[in-house]
């Protein structure tokens, strides 16, 4: 099923509306991810080194995937 909702944004700069957010895991680490949620639907994800670079855009029900293999996983 095709989601109505980008994959990505070119810049996360356009994501106004955004409070990212770093897990406080990642204090003193330079390879870290940025996290938004966006509207209660969407859940943004950027590199906290290139905050002007792209995000991608995961729907609730796909994060949740994503961190379950995640954990499964290791």
């Amino acid at each position: 099923m095709m989601s109505a909702h980008p994959a990505h944004v070119p810049s996360s700069t356009s994501l106004t509306s955004a409070t990212w957010r770093r897990s406080s895991r990642s204090v003193g680490m330079n390879n870290c991810v940025e996290t938004a949620r966006l509207n209660g639907e969407l859940l943004a994800v950027r590199d906290s080194q290139r905050i002007d670079g792209p995000a991608l855009l995961f729907g609730a029900p796909a994060w949740q995937r994503f961190i379950s293999t995640f954990i499964a996983a290791n």
